[in-house]
């Protein structure tokens, strides 16, 4: 990894979050897992830095993060979701703001927790965010309101997934079409957390590189100049 932590500006407070870059590129967001903004975090903001985005990926717990599923189920539901839009408009913003982001285009991009919090930074900034990838996104208290999206969906799903049930995350994608826009989700013979390549009970070699694969493509043809 080669980025470091800043600071942005978000609703009149400071955030923080860690930025990766490697040249100009439009702008990325990635949102963390529900264990907080931890290594293997920063990393996937390395490897999309490398293939061509700036990425911050915003610390929502503001400096906690865990590694045991009781603590990061606690940080999850204290989630302040309104402070936390804020905080995903004001990382928005900051990418803008960067001589590095050419064009001036963001997606979000997010695992489990974060997954849910990119569509809904997508539904709550429809004029900043205009494209949205969510990997096996839940949260209880999050609920996007689809129907302000300035830009399509992509979302990759597990269909043994302990979390989030197929039928769920297909219904999520036929809210989306319903409303008008426009949402591509893919099932992988995979569970919950397949992306997460320092879980071995999770991890879903195959079902990870195709997924990465379709995300790039996707990312590459919503904010191209």
């Amino acid at each position: 990894m080669s980025g470091s932590m800043v600071e942005f500006r978000a609703n009149g407070r400071m955030a923080n979050g860690w930025l990766e870059r490697h040249g100009t590129g439009p702008g990325l967001i990635v949102i963390q897992e529900w264990w907080g903004l931890v290594d293997h975090i920063k990393d996937v903001a390395a490897r999309f830095a490398r293939e061509g985005f700036v990425v911050l990926a915003p610390d929502l717990y503001h400096g906690e993060k865990t590694t045991h599923p009781d603590d990061a189920g606690r940080m999850l539901m204290a989630l302040d979701i309104e402070r936390t839009g804020k905080e995903l408009r004001g990382a928005a913003d900051y990418l803008l703001s960067l001589d590095s982001v050419s064009p001036k285009k963001v997606a979000a991009l997010g695992f489990c927790m974060g997954g849910q919090l990119a569509l809904y930074a997508a539904c709550q900034s429809p004029d900043r965010v205009c494209a949205a990838v969510d990997f096996y996104g839940i949260h209880p208290k999050v609920d996007p309101d689809v129907t302000r999206l300035s830009g399509p969906v992509l979302g990759h799903f597990g269909k043994t997934d302990g979390f989030v049930k197929e039928a769920d995350a297909r219904a999520l994608e036929s809210k989306i079409r319903g409303a008008g826009k426009s949402a591509e989700f893919h099932f992988y013979d995979a569970g919950h957390a397949f992306f997460n390549d320092t879980r071995s009970d999770a991890y879903h070699g195959p079902s990870a590189s195709l997924a990465l694969e379709r995300t790039l493509a996707f990312l590459r043809s919503q904010l191209s100049g």
